[in-house]
């Protein structure tokens, strides 16, 4: 067990976990603003980034990169200054570090090393779009970015929609279009709200149910990262999610796959007979012969 002081003197240094905005520059904190004045080193995803940030605000503090693919061998050289008594200031791009980016595995080492992890409040998108989303907030899950392949996003969503609690997720202009497909086809026609270019001049929410959403993208330019908040499940949505299929003949069916998402004829076939739980030659007849 480790019983943190975080404020009481010490030898050694503190780990200082600094949001940063997500958009608007004037969300950060006067208290951001001084830690990331007073620290010894400021430990940045990109460098590039955050110098932008820091001469806005006429801060001098020396920068080292800390992202994915260094974020490993930079942990014993942070874990040295803690231990020479110089703070470290944390922070990502944008937001909330170890929040869908880079940073929980230098807040577990240095807890593990009996530091110091004190974590400022401040800008972050996914409880932004939360309480703007409209949708019930009482009870809500964090997932943040999808797996991009098709297969497992959907296996991920097939587990996620068994539960109450609201659900906030991350996504790339890039691929948003084929989530809320992905959303659709394994939640049913849920409400949601999408949030893009949050604290910026172009913020938007906008909120509707599943289908009315695909459209909407339809007829978009998708640009900014977005946060799609999705109502959680009842018991009512299961049964409706588990048994979409059940007005279509075999033949709607698999075209809706084909045409939908996008999918080869074979495996379409493949997908119908395990919704229907049926002989993948049965389904094939259906709709090649019959």
């Amino acid at each position: 067990m480790m019983i943190q002081k975080s404020f009481e003197n010490r030898n050694e240094g503190s780990l200082y976990v600094v949001p940063t905005p997500i958009g608007n520059l004037e969300d950060i904190t006067y208290r951001a603003l001084s830690i990331l004045k007073s620290v010894s080193v400021i430990a940045a995803e990109d460098t590039r980034n955050t110098i932008k940030l820091l001469n806005h605000f006429n801060i001098s503090t020396a920068l080292i990169s800390y992202h994915e693919h260094n974020k490993l061998g930079r942990e014993d050289q942070l874990l040295e200054k803690l231990a020479n008594g110089e703070s470290i200031a944390l922070v990502s791009d944008a937001g909330m570090p170890a929040i869908s980016d880079p940073g929980y595995e230098i807040v577990k080492a240095a807890t593990e090393k009996n530091f110091s992890v004190i974590v400022l409040p401040g800008a972050n998108a996914a409880l932004c779009a939360l309480v703007g989303s409209a949708l019930p907030n009482k009870e809500f899950l964090f997932y943040g970015f999808l797996p991009r392949k098709q297969k497992e996003k959907e296996e991920e969503l097939e587990r996620l929609g068994r539960y109450k609690a609201t659900l906030l997720f991350y996504e790339s202009p890039y691929r948003v279009k084929e989530t809320l497909k992905a959303i659709q086809k394994q939640l049913g026609n849920r409400n949601i709200a999408i949030a893009r270019e949050l604290t910026k001049r172009f913020e938007e929410y906008v909120r509707g149910t599943a289908s009315e959403l695909i459209e909407w993208t339809n007829q978009s330019e998708l640009k900014g990262e977005f946060c799609i908040v999705v109502e959680g499940n009842s018991e009512e949505q299961l049964e409706e999610v588990e048994n979409w299929w059940s007005n279509l003949e075999i033949p709607a069916h698999v075209d809706y796959y084909i045409h939908e998402q996008e999918l080869s004829s074979k495996d379409a076939i493949k997908q119908v007979a395990k919704d229907r739980n049926l002989p993948k030659r049965d389904v094939y007849q259906a709709y090649h012969i019959e």
